[in-house]
């Protein structure tokens, strides 16, 4: 594993000056919650400190690795201890005060909602191993994604597609879903959907998914085209992480519009609703 380390725009720079660089494979993490390097202004919502990309790739292919935390644990610490000394305190850096509103809502949320597009996806059927009684044994079922559907935030635009699967579509599985053979009718190659995707977003698109498990299915099928915002990540008073989002959605008296009867148009709905929740609150905040 080759990780550059410098600065966020200086690693960037490096990734486009080196051509060697730009022949390597390249991935890209989803965290779940925003980095904790807060002596620095991070570049967007999802940028992480180096250690803490590093750590987070080595979970992802090393999941039987040992001792990752202690990393992260004197991460913390030196984090700590250079915001507690005087100088760093009041640093026009720190994190802590860079912006009225919520602590950790994206930018794009409030000054480009027009390229935020907002996507749900159900996954195919597969096997997943008992984590308890095969602790340490890696999960190598990459799930795919069998219905994928989006709206544009600001003009309603929308996209949907089936994708064809080996996995079955036994009546079971569909009826939970809400959906029915006839909606596969149509379904169409990995290949085809990641064509039809990209062609969908524009350069300047940012997709927001409510589940980081969401983004893994564009990911597996190397359908991740743009930044990725994880809506759960984002933290509120009124919303936990352990909070369904319906139930935070019914409690706010917030309304989605769903458009359809599966439970993909439903998720969708609910996870555009939250969106725009996000950003009228945090558009509020810094009034």
């Amino acid at each position: 594993m080759i990780v550059i380390d410098g600065t966020w725009h200086h690693a960037k720079t490096l990734m486009r000056d080196i051509p060697r660089l730009q022949t390597l494979p390249r991935y890209r993490l989803a965290p779940e919650s925003p980095g904790r390097y807060r002596i620095r202004r991070e570049p967007n919502e999802h940028a992480l400190s180096t250690l803490e990309a590093t750590v987070s790739a080595l979970r992802a292919i090393e999941p039987e690795t040992e001792g990752l935390d202690r990393l992260l644990g004197a991460f913390e610490r030196m984090v700590d201890d250079q915001l507690n000394h005087t100088p760093s305190a009041t640093n026009w850096r720190a994190n802590q005060s860079r912006r009225r509103g919520s602590a950790n809502v994206p930018r794009v949320l409030t000054r480009e909602l027009e390229n935020v597009v907002v996507a749900y996806g159900e996954q195919e059927k597969g096997v997943r191993l008992d984590r308890g009684a095969r602790r340490g044994v890696r999960n190598r079922f990459r799930a795919k994604p069998i219905l994928w559907t989006a709206e544009r935030l600001v003009s309603g635009e929308r996209f949907e597609c089936t994708i064809q699967t080996d996995s079955g579509l036994e009546s079971d599985f569909l009826d939970r879903l809400q959906l029915s053979a006839d909606d596969f009718a149509d379904a169409v190659s990995v290949d085809t959907f990641r064509e039809r995707w990209r062609a969908f977003l524009r350069p300047t698109d940012h997709v927001a998914v409510y589940h980081a498990n969401t983004a893994k299915l564009l990911r597996n099928v190397d359908a991740e085209f743009s930044d990725t915002l994880i809506l759960k990540s984002i933290q509120m008073k009124s919303h936990s992480k352990s909070d369904s989002l319906e139930s935070f959605l019914v409690e706010q008296a917030i309304q989605a519009e769903v458009d359809g009867n599966s439970r993909a148009s439903l998720r969708l709905a609910n996870a555009v609703a939250f969106a725009k929740h996000l950003s009228q609150r945090e558009v509020a905040a810094q009034a």
